[in-house]
């Protein structure tokens, strides 16, 4: 599916240069912003390394695990389906609470493990199970107590106060979370609903 999305912005970004004879400029200007990209990724190395050592330091002292801890009860309600002791809640409260605090790069494996324990428990393995939808949603949506990657683009883009984003950007992810799972529910009690019609 990203090989035809790709596809497609590059097959209208060149229509469009050719439409409006800006071809010579869209060729010359590849190379450079190329460039571009890659110090830029580059310049975030260390800035990213500082936060994921952070992050890696709350891990190691128990603040992940504590902050786990505090979700469980939330989670047994989200996902009743699921048992307590099973090794998926276990792994979805790890991943949630990853990004959470933005280690996205580690949330990833531990997403892919809580999936494949939801499927392990799936009674149709050729759909997405209500839980894995709800847990894709939370996952995609994700409430961020410190958004590290976007405080280190600010950084590097020479902001005075990267920092000063942590407050809007948490009430904005608590309510694209809260209205993400609200919709999920809405849509599983409606196809759970036509079922039984």
């Amino acid at each position: 599916m990203f090989n035809v999305i790709w596809t497609l912005m590059i097959l209208i970004s060149a229509t469009a240069a050719i439409w409006n004879g800006k071809v010579e400029f869209m060729v010359s200007h590849i190379p450079v912003h190329a460039n571009r990209a890659i110090e830029i990724s580059i310049s975030l190395i260390g800035i990213m390394a500082f936060w994921l050592g952070l992050m890696k330091i709350a891990e190691d002292c128990g603040a992940v695990r504590m902050l786990a801890r505090l979700l469980q009860p939330v989670m047994r309600r989200l996902f009743p389906d699921i048992p307590g002791d099973h090794p998926a809640m276990g792994a979805m409260t790890f991943s949630i609470v990853s990004s959470m605090l933005g280690l996205n790069n580690a949330s990833i494996p531990i997403s892919i493990r809580a999936m494949q324990a939801l499927q392990k428990l799936n009674p149709d393995p050729a759909a997405a199970s209500n839980a894995m939808c709800l847990f894709l949603v939370i996952t995609s949506s994700s409430v961020q107590l410190l958004p590290t990657t976007a405080i280190a683009a600010l950084a590097k883009a020479g902001s005075l106060d990267p920092t000063k984003i942590i407050i809007t950007t948490l009430l904005a992810t608590i309510f694209s979370t809260l209205g993400s799972i609200v919709a999920c529910l809405m849509l599983q009690g409606r196809s759970s609903k036509e079922e039984y019609v």
